[in-house]
């Protein structure tokens, strides 16, 4: 890997795990340049998570974003299981490094220019609905037959109506502006639990002191629950290599783990002091941060 390159995967390693707020000049700059490459290729995409709810809710970026969300739905429009790399390859022409991950319901490109995190998503459908992070099944309609807006002096699609997608993503209060650490646990706790089939992979549960906590709560949103045994550990069951969202709870402790970029047959470890830890460690402002687990 070259010196450069070597350069944007360490960013975008801590863009995934920091989430810092994005320049807002270089996100738009990026974002019409990502319609102009997804247009030139006949494939429709939509705003999504954060750019939505700024752009459907206050017509502008949300100023502590820290990233732009596309998505688009594979067998629609030109999209097909293959435009992820297709894509990826015409995003590197134009500058782009690129990244990452094909999970059970999505493949996910990411991509950094000039500091800015762009993030394009190709969903799947399934039983007509379709699944999305973290955890969360929307009707499929909403995407295949979406809104048109009005934003940053352009046209842009929206899942339909747009209204009914943020109340689903973010909740019922999602008109009301909150900042990293305001708002996840709310995201979390209204997804339902739903028995998935999968590989289990195994977490451990340490406390400030290093040693391990028996009977601590792990949840995977959207999934399954468990408990940790004497020596800390438990599994969780995952239908595949993902981005994934988790509660860990016991008593006097409860932290979401809002980002963690996991895989089945995987030992995993979680630390009580590593949110505060790693909020300690960053080069400047942070925003809610992903990939707080290490690998045992």
């Amino acid at each position: 890997m070259s010196t450069e390159k070597k350069m944007d995967q360490e960013y975008l390693d801590y863009t995934l795990q920091y989430n810092p707020p994005m320049n807002l000049e270089a996100a738009e700059r990026n974002l019409k340049e990502a319609k102009q490459i997804l247009n030139k290729m006949g494939i429709v995409f939509l705003l999504g998570s954060g750019i939505c709810l700024g752009a459907t809710r206050d017509g502008a970026f949300i100023p502590w974003d820290d990233d732009v969300d596309l998505v688009s739905v594979i067998g629609l429009n030109n999209s097909t299981e293959g435009s992820a790399d297709i894509v990826a390859k015409a995003f590197k022409k134009k500058g782009y490094f690129v990244g990452g991950l094909d999970g059970n319901h999505s493949k996910t490109r990411m991509t950094v220019k000039d500091e800015v995190r762009l993030s394009i998503e190709f969903l799947r459908i399934t039983d007509d609905q379709i699944h999305a992070y973290p955890g969360i099944w929307f009707p499929s309609n909403m995407f295949t037959e979406p809104k048109e807006i009005d934003f940053l002096g352009e046209k842009f699609f929206v899942p339909n109506p747009p209204e009914e997608y943020l109340r689903l993503k973010y909740g019922e209060n999602w008109m009301i502006p909150r900042k990293a650490g305001e708002y996840e646990k709310d995201v979390v706790e209204k997804i339902e639990e739903v028995k998935i089939d999968g590989t289990p992979c195994v977490m451990r549960v340490l406390n400030r002191n290093g040693g391990p906590v028996n009977d601590a709560e792990v949840i995977l949103v959207g999934g399954g629950r468990s408990r940790t045994d004497m020596e800390g550990y438990a599994e969780v069951i995952l239908p595949g290599p993902d981005w994934y969202a988790l509660m860990i709870r016991y008593p006097g402790h409860e932290q979401v783990l809002y980002m963690e970029s996991l895989e089945p047959g995987r030992r995993y470890v979680y630390r009580s002091d590593s949110a505060s830890k790693m909020a300690e460690s960053a080069s400047g402002d942070v925003g809610t941060l992903g990939n707080l687990l290490s690998q045992e």
